[in-house]
């Protein structure tokens, strides 16, 4: 019986090559948009992907303060957090948010669309969000990445 064994590989940690991603928010929809920087964020969109291993690569987004929400979502949705105490729920629009922390808003879908462990916590440092359009990675070298 001549049987071909092939081997599925599986990445290591230190031999995983990053790159860096620069993403215009401008005119984007906050869902698709996260979406796809989670996708990036994680490596699923390698050959090397790895469950266990984060393979992703760096994502820089610049003009968060111009991304879109579609429907009624910048007034009805609601961001809910708790501080232990009685009376202590919060609540927050976008709009607010917004008004107050335009980054927040990228970071928070994004945040939520990542592993809820370790390696989520690891490939969430990854990402950096600016309001404007300048950011201090030019050493870098981004590749400007065109989303759908």
């Amino acid at each position: 019986m001549n049987t071909l064994s092939y081997k599925t590989q599986s990445a290591k940690k230190h031999e995983v090559k990053r790159e860096w991603h620069l993403v215009d928010a401008e005119g984007q929809i906050l869902g698709r948009l996260c979406s796809q920087i989670a996708h990036i964020l994680r490596g699923k969109h390698k050959p090397s992907y790895t469950p266990h291993v984060d393979t992703g690569d760096y994502v820089i987004v610049i003009n968060a303060d111009k991304v879109k929400l579609t429907g009624k979502k910048m007034t009805d949705k609601q961001y809910v957090r708790y501080s232990g105490y009685p009376g202590g729920q919060r609540f927050e629009t976008p709009q607010s948010l917004l008004a107050k922390h335009p980054e927040r808003l990228v970071e928070k879908a994004v945040k939520g669309m990542l592993p809820k462990n370790r390696l989520g916590r690891q490939m969430y440092k990854k990402l950096f969000v600016y309001i404007d359009d300048q950011h201090k990675h030019q050493a870098q070298k981004p590749q400007e990445l065109k989303l759908k």
